[in-house]
């Protein structure tokens, strides 16, 4: 069991953001089924679940204000995370071809917190769905990765692909068809999630035009990300200082990287590397001051 968990935690270490996505989606899925099992079990109601969706009424969502993140990983039915997780990952590896990782871990997370939003917003302005807000509730990364589908099919709108069926189509009017489904079914079952659909896909069409216009909407949530990964992954350090007599000596005395170290500090230079590129591709080699070009050079030759 333990080589097990190792080699999962190796293979999520070294996998994309997308991959990450995808573990920890079918990870807290897993959890959260066993916990309704043993729930069920013991005759309890698993009310735990209120605490990791998203609420719709805004004075739940106050004092649970996390669930606007945790819901856009939670799934309870297998049929549910199982078609979200193909989706995500055949519209994330088309993403992936014209985007960097780093702009589908924020576009992911701003889609699903856009599409939370708006839930708890319709269904606390609509007569119709005000009557049901106090026991409604919103999980799943749909939002999240309607956002990715229409960042991509609006970005690139002449890309084609190849469906059963209905053979080669353009990405754009799928995800136009997908749009209208979700209008059209909005008052039907489901209504949450289709709202929730509606506000990833607008997410991702903002950041579609915003990019093109040389403006990239997910660098401010990747800060919060990676000030969040940096803050959870932190382990205290406890110094020992010492007078160094010389070079070699410091050298010598020197601790090791640990794995966590060596990863941090190796998603960290991807992250600046990443930015970079960016900026070339935004504003040409001319743009990058000395150190960007120097930094460049250096990972060039890695």
């Amino acid at each position: 069991m333990g080589r097990i968990i190792t080699e999962i935690n190796r293979r999520f270490n070294a996998g994309s953001i997308l991959t990450k996505y995808i573990y920890i989606n079918v990870g807290v899925f897993i959890v959260i089924r066993l916990l309704i099992i043993i729930t069920h079990l013991f005759m309890i109601e698993p009310s735990f679940l209120e605490y990791v969706q998203a609420p719709a009424s805004w004075t739940l969502l106050l004092y649970r204000p996390w669930t606007i993140i945790t819901y856009m990983f939670v799934h309870v039915d297998f049929l549910h995370i199982l078609f979200n997780m193909l989706w995500l990952y055949w519209f994330g590896k088309i993403f992936l071809m014209f985007f960097n990782e780093r702009q589908l871990g924020g576009l992911y997370v701003l889609g699903g917190i856009i599409g939370g939003l708006l839930f708890v917003i319709s269904y606390n302005i609509f007569p119709f769905l005000k009557q049901f807000s106090g026991n409604s509730f919103l999980a799943g990364a749909s939002a999240s990765i309607m956002a990715i589908v229409f960042a991509v099919s609006f970005y690139r709108k002449d890309y084609a692909i190849n469906l059963l069926l209905l053979g080669r189509i353009k990405l754009i009017y799928l995800a136009t068809g997908v749009f209208l489904l979700d209008i059209i079914a909005i008052t039907t079952e489901n209504t949450g999630g289709h709202i929730a659909h509606i506000g990833g896909s607008l997410l991702g069409i903002f950041f579609a035009s915003r990019y093109r216009k040389g403006k990239d909407i997910t660098n401010f949530m990747n800060k919060i990300i990676d000030k969040f990964v940096n803050f959870i992954t932190r382990k205290p350090s406890f110094k020992i200082y010492r007078k160094e007599t010389n070079k070699a000596d410091s050298q010598k005395n020197r601790r090791a990287e640990t794995d966590d170290e060596y990863h941090r500090r190796r998603n960290e230079e991807n992250r600046m590397i990443d930015e970079i590129l960016d900026k070339l591709k935004r504003s040409g080699y001319s743009s990058l001051s000395t150190e960007e070009k120097k930094k460049l050079f250096d990972a060039s030759k890695k």
